[in-house]
This record gives structure tokens, C-alpha cells and sequence, in this order.
């Protein structure tokens, strides 16, 4: 294999860097493997995952356990090869800290860079409209390295409420209320296609980490390496948590599992399927998380902010930049709480955002960033490997993308503006 170095002429002056409030205040670069580890898991293993059944629901049992594999393999891959780029373009005298930087890069400065912009900006403010009602105190933690601990938090909430929806599946088969299970797809093979399409945009959103040149940006240099222990420490939680909830929740529920699995173990009418302790733990987890999560996600935000108001020559809490932080930081937390009122589609927003968002960020970017890095040989694995995943996630991508758009506009007949029913 042969490396190349990155294009060579900078696009980030020195001054450019030296007066860089967003990476000087909140990409602060003193973290070790672990925090990593905590940063990822944290950025994929939510409450997001309690959809997995109901996206098994329409794929089945064979289809469902091949393609939360084949996600499994593939994001691990995927985020790997962009630790690499990254790792390649920091020994070549670049450090990036920044998904728009890495891709002014190596893509240049052209459509292809403003279009990771803008799907970035869109995957983090979507998540911290899904987590808004926690995320108010958001604005006291300035920097990303400063959220290690409470992404530690969040690494073992999840193994937490992971294991008592497990256990609440588990007591849910052995009572009767629970019903029949019925594990058959929709009879129309067009409405089958649809559906699994759109399950596989679901699957997509749960996997999809749009944030990890930012996360390996607060690892204390050199990075190189580092990356891989906390991916590994972040699969192994995802392994526990995924296969788990979404196996036990398929199996009692089968095709009648919701998005939120909790709501089918607590349906509106009739009792609870298991006991109400147990449920009401998971649900404070839950709610206990999405913090950690909405704070994550806010840093991308909260940089962009930065860089623009702060002044890198004053102290981080100086009066100067405390100010204008909390001015601008409660005005988009007011702008996602605005929003996350006014649209309900919960299942539908998922699909949308894994279709458009996640999957050209994680499945296709990685890969083509990698191969005109790098450069590998035409006929060697590598590049093979990564032209096929970028052919079939490019196609899986659009037809997700119709599919998932196509449910969100028919049950855009159930939407009414500030509901307060979720729309499936």
C-alpha cells in the first residue's frame, strides 16, 4: 500500500489556528483512549437503540440479525478508516479537529465540503431537539473533554436500562397480556420493500456517529492509536446492548413492536407488562442519558459558536466570552425545544435523518476519504472492499431515503403542530 500525503496546501492559516476560539474553548485536546471510549459510546448507544425491534419488524428475524451484523461490521470499519485519514493527515503535518476541515482537505473546498457542513449541522441539531427537555444545562460545561465523566455516566446508564428492558421483555413473554406474537412481514411485496428500507435507515440513524473527528480531536496528541481502544471499548457496549434489546423486544412483541419499545411494554390501555419499578428505572436511565447525549452533540454547535463570537485571547470564563456563551447557547437550545415541540414524527425523523444524514457521513464518506488518502492499489482488497460499501450504501442510501420520506409524508395526515402525540 502506498501512503501519499494530503493535498498540500493549507487551507487553515497559522493565525487562523492561533485565534481559533471553538478549538482553543470546547476541542480542547487532553484525553486519553478511554474518554474516547466514553465519547463514542455515548454518541451511538442511546436511547435510540429502543427502536431496534421495531425496525426488525420490518425486516424478520433472518434479515433483521444480517443487517444489524453487517451494520456492526461495517460502522466499526467505517469509523476506523476515518481514524486512519485522520491519524495520516496529523504524521503529514495537519491535525484535524473538525469534519468540515478534514473534508476541505482531502475533497477540497468545493460542494462536496459544504454538503458535510450541512449534514453535520443537521444530524447534531436533530439530536439535541430529541433530547431538548434535558439539555438546559448544557450551557454550564464548556468543553467537550470536560463531559468524560458524564459520558462514564452514560456508558454504564445505558448498560443499565439495556439490561432492565431486557429483563422486562423477559417477564413480558410469560404474561398473557401480551398477546400473540406474530413475526410475518406486510403481504404487498412493494410494501415489504418499503418497509425494509426504511428499517434499514433506522438501523443507520442508531449506528450513525457523526461527530468522530471532533471526539478524536480531545485526545491528547499523538492520537494515533488511541482511536482504536476506545472504538473497541465502544463496540463491546454496543454488542451487550444492541443484539439484546433488539432480540428480546422482537421476540415478544414481534410485528406490533413500536418505536420506543418501553411503549409497548407500557401500553395505553391495559396494565404494564412488567413491573412497574423496573419500568420506571429504565425510563429515569433513559431520560438520565439523553443529557449526556444532548450534551455531546451540542459541542459541534457550541465550536461553530464559539469560533465566531469568542476572543482566544481572553480567558474561557472571562466575563467577554461567559456573556456572549450564554446568550447564544440558550437561544439554540429555545430554537431545538421550538422545534422538537412542533413535529411529532419520531419514527418517521429517524428514518429521514439515517437515510440522508447518517449514511452518506458514515457509510460512504469514510471509505472515499480513505481511498484518496491512502491511495491503495485498484486490485488490493482495501480498495475493492471500500468501493463495494460505498456502491451498495450510495444505493441503500437513496431507496432509504424514498422510502422513509414516503412513510413520513402518509402520516403526515395524523400531524397536527405542537401535539403532544408522537406520530409512529
Amino acid at each position: 500500500m502506498v501512503n501519499q500525503p494530503p493535498i498540500t496546501d493549507d487551507l487553515f492559516s497559522y493565525d487562523d489556528r492561533q485565534n481559533d476560539a471553538g478549538a482553543a474553548f470546547v476541542l480542547q485536546s487532553k484525553g486519553e483512549w478511554w474518554h474516547a471510549g466514553f465519547h463514542l459510546t455515548t454518541a451511538i448507544v442511546g436511547p435510540t437503540i429502543l427502536t431496534l425491534p421495531y425496525a426488525f419488524s420490518g425486516l424478520g428475524w433472518g434479515l433483521g440479525i444480517f443487517c444489524l451484523t453487517i451494520m456492526t461490521v461495517v460502522t466499526f470499519y467505517s469509523y476506523l478508516l476515518m481514524s486512519k485519514v485522520l491519524d495520516h493527515c496529523e504524521k503529514a503535518g495537519r491535525r484535524h479537529i473538525r469534519f468540515r476541515e478534514l473534508a476541505a482537505d482531502v475533497l477540497g473546498s468545493g460542494w462536496m465540503f459544504y454538503f458535510v457542513i450541512f449534514i453535520q449541522t443537521a444530524i447534531n441539531t436533530g439530536v439535541g431537539i430529541g433530547a431538548i427537555l434535558l439539555a438546559g444545562q448544557c450551557i454550564e460545561l464548556p468543553t467537550f473533554h470536560s463531559l468524560r465523566h458524564v459520558n462514564l455516566a452514560s456508558l454504564l446508564l445505558s448498560l443499565g436500562y439495556a439490561f432492565l428492558v431486557v429483563t422486562a421483555c423477559i417477564i413480558a413473554a410469560t404474561r398473557k397480556e401480551a398477546g400473540s406474537r406474530d413475526y410475518s412481514l406486510e403481504s404487498s411485496p412493494k410494501s415489504r420493500m418499503f418497509s425494509a428500507f426504511t428499517s434499514i435507515s433506522i438501523l443507520a440513524a442508531i449506528f450513525g456517529n457523526g461527530i468522530l473527528p471532533e471526539i478524536q480531536a480531545t485526545l491528547a496528541a499523538p492520537a494515533s492509536g488511541k482511536m482504536v481502544k476506545g472504538l473497541s471499548m465502544c463496540y463491546t457496549v454496543i454488542f451487550l446492548t444492541f443484539y439484546a434489546i433488539a432480540v428480546s423486544g422482537y421476540w415478544v412483541f414481534g410485528n406490533r413492536a413500536t418505536p420506543n419499545i418501553l411503549q409497548s411494554l407500557m401500553p395505553d390501555t391495559g396494565p404494564s407488562l412488567a413491573p412497574t419499578w423496573i419500568l420506571g428505572l429504565a425510563v429515569i436511565f433513559v431520560l438520565l442519558q439523553l443529557l449526556a447525549i444532548a450534551l455531546v452533540y451540542s459541542q459541534v454547535a457550541y465550536e461553530i459558536m464559539e469560533k465566531q463570537s469568542a476572543d482566544v485571547k481572553k480567558g474561557l470564563f472571562s466575563k467577554r466570552n461567559l456573556i456572549p456563551r450564554i446568550i447564544l447557547r440558550t437561544m439554540y437550545m429555545i430554537m431545538c425545544g421550538v422545534s422538537a415541540a412542533m413535529l411529532p414524527f419520531f419514527g418517521d425523523i429517524s428514518a429521514v435523518v439515517g437515510a440522508i444524514g447518517f449514511i452518506p457521513l458514515d457509510f460512504v464518506l469514510p471509505m472515499l476519504l480513505y481511498n484518496i488518502t491512502h491511495k491503495p492499489p485498484k486490485s488490493s482488497i482495501t480498495y475493492c472492499t471500500n468501493l463495494t460499501i460505498i456502491i451498495i450504501f450510495t444505493g441503500v442510501g437513496i431507496m432509504g431515503a424514498f422510502s422513509s420520506i414516503r412513510k413520513l409524508v402518509l402520516d403526515a395526515q395524523k400531524f397536527k403542530l405542537f401535539s403532544n402525540v408522537v406520530v409512529d
